[in-house]
């Protein structure tokens, strides 16, 4: 067993009170993890930083890993952790995992894998022979590359060393051992395949999961509805700083400032005064940032290092998206800027064009505009709606600024509100306007703020279509979404479109004359779409308002969208990240929500009516 200076190094570890995490520095590089007191602990010796077997262990809420061969520290550390679990829930779960042998007869040449076969023992006691019957389970149905795992059960256990007395000695000590097949590696060589890898890992411990669950629903007369609440509850160090990092690259320029034109005033007063027939030419400001320099300390960040399999793909959407970004600023003003805008936010679909095209059928545009208001009244009005949601929350303190370097309208940086000088709107949607910004927009970001990870608030990565799917629901709800407001982000669609196949400036804008728009809208809907090379990311509002629907019919609550800035395929994620107490709920909901006419009118679009028929 360990030295008494050991055993001092360790008993800080152990002092940790009232649910923190906690975690010890092993010799050789070896750490014990605690996130909590939980009735199980993973155990790997040896494995290095391509092991399955380690990373495995390392993303568990409660594991120990070390090098070897010296055991002591690390026994200590398994021995204390043990007896903690053991005096809240009686029984505990040791598991033990190790990487299988390689198979040295695989030719190189050949395009055979390892076998997917695991391996797996477990005591006789009844809330072991559960954990290995439900893991047996999981790992079977793990599919990858077009092949199931499979499972050879073996009678005499595999200990990880040292562990063996341990388990005889205690004889409230439950124990499984877990061979995982070393697949990821091509045969005959060193390297290895590294999605497979990240993919098994991922599999690998959600089975994980599942037989820590199973064990627990043995034990105790109360186990969390779903496994993945025996995640992690905490954010490591290393998660944190990988947040910090993507967070200064990501704040360290304005995507939507960066390619909107900054003249689109004195370019619609030149158009108009060429007679609508020589295209515009607009101005940009500097770029605040060198997408080169950016890049390059984008992928310094080794996202390995944050332990947990969720985040770790979270994070590396992230720093895709954000790459892709960059690299639209590098070729801003270009024609490669269109092509590279489909990929971050793809083509238009047939469905999507046909139902845009069916609005501008179907839906005539508003006869009546009524009354006009300006810039002020917008601030007045905004000014209004932030202190109201601040009297609820004293965090919610977004700024405004009127500003004359954007064109006519409202957006939404972080937590600011702009306004432009120029704006002139309808006064009925006012309303409307400022729900979809800040009850949608300001919302995600404070909600997303006071998440422990700042991602949150500057939004997952594809966040941007639902989100704005969002905004669009918040001006129906508040019966703002008029004719006028439907046919321009269908003429959005539509133009996105054209811009596509190859459309000019000049063509789109009487693509949308010919649509019943005015000079000053079409020229308005086409710099959108055209501006820096052609941005397809205006085809995205109808897109996400069409989701939205599709969500309400199905009966999905819309809650997991009010916990930050995220995309519909998050929504799992998010669920699991609550259920495991890494997220808090979300401070703040939309004001509209708990309106009796806005929550008739969303009964009425749980019915997935056709898009025309919403006004």
């Amino acid at each position: 067993m360990a030295d008494s200076a050991t055993q001092a190094a360790a008993e800080p570890f152990l002092e940790v009170r009232g649910g923190a995490p906690s975690r010890l520095r092993l010799d050789g590089g070896g750490r014990a993890h605690v996130d909590r007191a939980l009735p199980f602990l993973i155990l790997n010796r040896g494995g290095g930083a391509e092991s399955l077997a380690a990373r495995v262990a390392a993303t568990s809420s409660a594991y120990v890993v070390w090098p070897g061969p010296n055991d002591d520290q690390a026994l200590q550390a398994i021995d204390q952790i043990a007896r903690r679990a053991h005096d809240k829930h009686g029984r505990v779960l040791l598991v033990s995992i190790y990487d299988l042998p390689r198979d040295v007869l695989l030719d190189p040449e050949q395009p055979k894998l390892e076998a997917f076969t695991a391996r797996l023992s477990a005591s006789p006691d009844e809330p072991a022979q559960a954990a290995a019957k439900r893991l047996t389970e999981a790992l079977e149905k793990i599919e990858i590359d077009l092949r199931n795992c499979s499972v050879e059960h073996v009678s005499e256990a595999w200990f990880v060393s040292g562990v063996e007395d341990l388990v005889q000695r205690l004889h409230w000590l439950s124990h499984i051992s877990l061979g995982l097949p070393q697949t990821y590696r091509v045969p005959g060589q060193d390297a290895i395949y590294p999605q497979l890898l990240h993919e098994l890992e991922i599999s690998v411990f959600d089975a994980l999961l599942q037989a820590s669950h199973a064990f627990l629903a043995e034990i105790a007369p109360d186990p969390p509805k779903s496994h993945r609440a025996l995640g992690r509850r905490s954010f490591i160090d290393a998660a944190r700083s990988v947040d910090r990092k993507l967070l200064r690259i990501s704040t360290s320029f304005d995507f939507l400032l960066s390619v909107s034109p900054i003249n689109s005033e004195q370019a619609y007063d030149k158009f108009k005064a060429d007679k609508f027939d020589t295209p515009p030419t607009f101005r940009y400001r500097p770029l605040t940032v060198d997408p080169d320099l950016a890049k390059r300390a984008l992928y310094a960040i080794d996202l390995r290092r944050v332990e947990d399999p969720v985040l770790e793909h979270l994070f590396a959407e992230k720093r895709r998206e954000l790459d892709q970004q960059l690299t639209m600023l590098a070729c801003r003003n270009s024609g490669d800027f269109r092509y590279v805008s489909l990929t971050l936010y793809g083509p238009v679909e047939p469905a999507l064009l046909a139902g845009a095209r069916e609005v501008l059928d179907r839906v005539s545009g508003d006869r009546h505009r009524g009354e006009a208001i300006g810039a002020d009244a917008v601030r007045k009005a905004a000014r209004a709606l932030i202190a109201d949601y601040r009297q609820a929350d004293p965090e919610f303190n977004g700024r405004i600024e009127v500003r004359q370097d954007i064109p006519a309208g409202l957006m939404v940086s972080g937590r600011t509100l702009m306004i432009s000088q120029s704006t002139r709107m309808p006064k009925h949607r006012l309303d409307a306007l400022l729900q979809h910004e800040v009850s949608v927009h300001l919302l995600t970001f404070v909600n997303g703020n006071a998440q422990g990870l700042k991602i949150f608030r500057t939004g997952l990565a594809g966040y941007e279509g639902v989100q704005e799917g969002l905004g669009v629901f918040a001006e129906c709800a508040v019966g703002g979404l008029t004719a006028a407001r439907l046919r321009l982000l269908a003429a959005r669609v539509v133009v996105v479109d054209a811009m596509i196949a190859g459309a000019e400036f000049i063509e789109a804008f009487r693509l949308l004359k010919d649509q019943g728009f005015g000079s000053r809208m079409s020229f308005n809907v086409a710099a959108r779409v055209y501006r820096s090379g052609g941005l397809s990311k205006d085809a995205i509002y109808l897109r996400g308002f069409r989701q939205v629907l599709d969500l309400l019919a199905a009966g999905s609550d819309l809650t997991p969208f009010w916990y930050g800035k995220i995309a519909a395929r998050h929504v799992p994620v998010i669920e699991e990240l609550a259920a495991r107490g890494l997220l808090q709920a979300p401070r703040t909901l939309p004001q509209f929500l708990a309106r009796p006419d806005a929550q008739a009118r969303i009964a009425t679009m749980r019915t997935a009516p056709a898009l025309s028929q919403l006004i």
